[in-house]
């Protein structure tokens, strides 16, 4: 998780130290990234942890946040045919996150940020939050911003993509180079639209073919255009984070656990 970490993950502090911060007002980050999930045979599993988890540090050194422990199982029916890909069934993840949400806010959080790398998991997340105060909750999809997309359609070359494709690889080029192994990108099939389904590795009559598990074409992938494209990501969720923080927030009660520490 570079940068340095240790005044931010949760995972590494003691109890009372992390109740002194929430005390002193620090936000909470909740990541939500795939670390058993397929993205073709040039990058690893938990590609969408290591993005998750570079944006968190990132974010949580901007705002002083304490960072969760990244959510890495979720519903991700999409890939299950290839080999070590896991999925949830969509009310067990949101049944996770809610629960895990519950616990940060009766900690005393009064701010917290769920950063959605995923796209099958936005849905089970909004409805995961939905039952807790809006003023309280926000939910970020990191590709969500007006900036991401702009720089993306400026960027790209391929004709389709949307997973372990020129831009996710691209984006793994700049985070993680040492994780990816160019060699072995593969482009999928060309198509002319898109088609909703699960892609499949087996069935080559399927329009969602794709031997290799990505879609898209990551050989056309750069370093230059990741640096670009996570600028842009970080300063929509800058943007978002600081925009929400803004707000006058009325105070919270903290729980008696919390109070009783801090006296």
């Amino acid at each position: 998780m570079d940068p340095d970490c240790s005044l931010h993950l949760i995972e590494r502090m003691r109890w009372d130290d992390v109740a002194r911060r929430i005390h002193n007002g620090a936000v909470a980050i909740l990541p939500i990234g795939a670390a058993a999930k397929q993205h073709g045979f040039h990058l690893p599993l938990n590609t969408d942890r290591l993005q998750a988890e570079w944006l968190a540090a990132r974010l949580a050194s901007r705002f002083d946040a304490l960072i969760w422990p990244t959510v890495t199982y979720g519903h991700y029916p999409a890939f299950t045919e290839y080999a070590a890909s896991s999925s949830l069934s969509a009310p067990t993840f949101e049944a996770v996150v809610r629960e895990i949400a519950t616990g940060i806010l009766g900690s005393g959080c009064r701010t917290l940020f769920v950063l959605n790398t995923g796209l099958s998991t936005l849905a089970p997340v909004d409805r995961a939050l939905g039952r807790f105060d809006s003023a309280r909750v926000n939910h970020l999809w990191i590709y969500g911003g007006p900036r991401y997309p702009r720089t993306a359609k400026a960027l790209a070359e391929q004709h389709h993509g949307s997973h372990a494709d020129e831009l996710e690889t691209s984006l793994m080029l700049a985070i993680a180079p040492h994780l990816v192994d160019m060699a072995r990108a593969e482009a999928s099939p060309a198509r002319e639209q898109a088609t909703a389904g699960a892609l499949t590795p087996s069935d080559e009559t399927s329009p969602n073919y794709s031997r290799s598990g990505s879609y898209g074409d990551p050989t056309l992938a750069t370093s230059d255009k990741g640096e670009a494209l996570l600028a842009s990501m970080l300063a929509d969720l800058v943007e978002k984070i600081a925009m929400f923080i803004a707000k006058d927030l009325t105070d919270s009660p903290r729980p008696e656990a919390i109070q009783s520490v801090l006296r």
